[in-house]
């Protein structure tokens, strides 16, 4: 830079409405992060994977009956009735995929009762009302709701079941036609209950009682007759119960063993680009920020796999600031402004940054394309920390290094690396 530019920048002194706005995105940023570290961390580890929390595994296969064929349709059909089953168990960040052109890939981290889960998931739940010559007159696909309670005369837990509108009018149709006699109810072929028809029923409601052991058995039936049946038959191919891969202990360890790493980064960054390297660091403060809550938003399952995308996509976001600043420091060390070098050196530096980020998520997208399970996670991850860290470095980055040329705080060219 020649002197006479140094002397033009020096005189203008300080401009202090801009150094102000500098200074409270800062005091903004450290507070975002010292506020929301802890609930972002408490939040993300509720979203752990099969292989970090443990749970089962299992893969079903759909088996073709007559009427009952397996199509893709079929199979879209079946993984929705066993999400609808799996929500209502209360399992957070279920694995719920099709595999090849009639399986189902199960992971439930995390559930209490394992065994009781995958029983639930396969169960056909095919609901019959027979009057006693053996014809069916309602089935499951004339449900509205169904819940669990308890009778509130003895206390005996049953199942209250609500009709659509149609099959309300069937309903009462049938109990109409059939006072004093038995309405045979069937699940999966399993009687039920014989009620007899002491009245007409036009209410849209039954209820199916006796035979509940308690009111989790009522629940869980409950669970299948809303979620519905299945459109087709399906066995169970695999099944195997997955301990975590890393304890809680070894988590706990490799966390602040990410957290050492990331400190280390910051100290690197700003002892080697003094200035920019501060900028570089508030900038990936806001890239992690932005990152979790993205995984929030979308639900992302954390996976050994997605947390080793995460931690990459860190190392291009440094990667980027890096080759920002060097191009940054040859133009000021070619004699150019503070505002001149920030302005060439982003302009230079985007096309490195852009070829090297459109590689990564290229590759990212083939790996989602034909793998699966953690293979996507790992691309989910690092797409969207790719994304996030080019957005970050381009427009965040970019945008304090010209606030703090245009507050003329700092003008000394030592202070930017050169």
């Amino acid at each position: 830079m020649s002197a006479s530019k140094k002397g033009q920048e020096k005189k203008t002194g300080v401009n202090w409405v801009e150094a102000g706005k500098l200074f409270l995105i800062v005091l903004i940023i450290v507070g975002l992060a010292i506020g929301l570290a802890q609930p972002l961390a408490e939040k993300l580890q509720e979203h752990l994977g099969l292989d970090l929390k443990g749970g089962v595994h299992v893969v079903y296969e759909a088996i073709p009956s007559p009427g009952s064929p397996v199509t893709s349709d079929a199979i879209a059909r079946l993984i929705a009735v066993i999400r609808n089953r799996v929500d209502a168990l209360g399992v957070t960040e279920p694995v719920i995929q099709k595999e090849g052109t009639k399986r189902v890939v199960v992971e439930l981290p995390g559930v209490k009762d394992p065994e009781e889960a995958v029983r639930l998931i396969g169960k056909t739940a095919h609901l019959e009302f027979k009057t006693e010559d053996g014809k069916t007159v309602l089935t499951g696909k004339d449900l509205k709701d169904a819940r669990a309670q308890l009778n509130p005369q003895t206390s005996e837990p049953e199942v209250l079941l609500k009709f659509d509108k149609e099959g309300a009018k069937k309903f009462g149709e049938v109990t109409t036609a059939n006072v004093g006699r038995r309405i045979v109810i069937y699940l999966d072929d399993k009687l039920l209950t014989a009620p007899v028809v002491e009245e007409p029923i036009t209410t849209g409601e039954a209820v199916i009682r006796g035979g509940y052991r308690s009111l989790e058995e009522a629940q869980q039936e409950a669970i299948l007759l809303r979620s519905g049946a299945l459109p087709v038959k399906v066995e169970l191919l695999e099944k195997r119960t997955v301990g975590p891969v890393l304890g809680k202990d070894s988590l706990d360890r490799s966390l602040k063993a990410g957290i050492i790493g990331i400190l280390l980064i910051f100290v690197f960054m700003i002892a080697y680009y003094r200035v920019p390297g501060l900028i570089a660091d508030l900038s990936l403060v806001v890239y992690g920020l932005l990152v979790a809550g993205i995984f929030l938003l979308i639900k992302a399952t954390l996976t050994l796999p997605g947390i080793a995308g995460f931690i990459l996509s860190i190392g291009m976001a440094v990667d980027a600031n890096i080759i920002i600043y060097e191009r940054i420091k040859e133009e000021l060390r070619a004699g150019k402004t503070l505002r001149a070098a920030i302005d060439a050196g982003f302009q230079h530096a985007f096309r490195a940054i852009l070829d090297a980020n459109v590689t990564t998520l290229i590759a990212a997208a083939v790996l989602y394309y034909f793998g699966s399970g953690p293979i996507r996670g790992f691309a989910v991850t690092l797409s969207i920390g790719i994304l996030t860290s080019m957005f970050t470095a381009i427009t965040f980055t970019r945008y304090l290094l010209h606030l703090l040329a245009r507050s003329r705080l700092v003008l000394n060219p030592k202070a930017y690396g050169a």
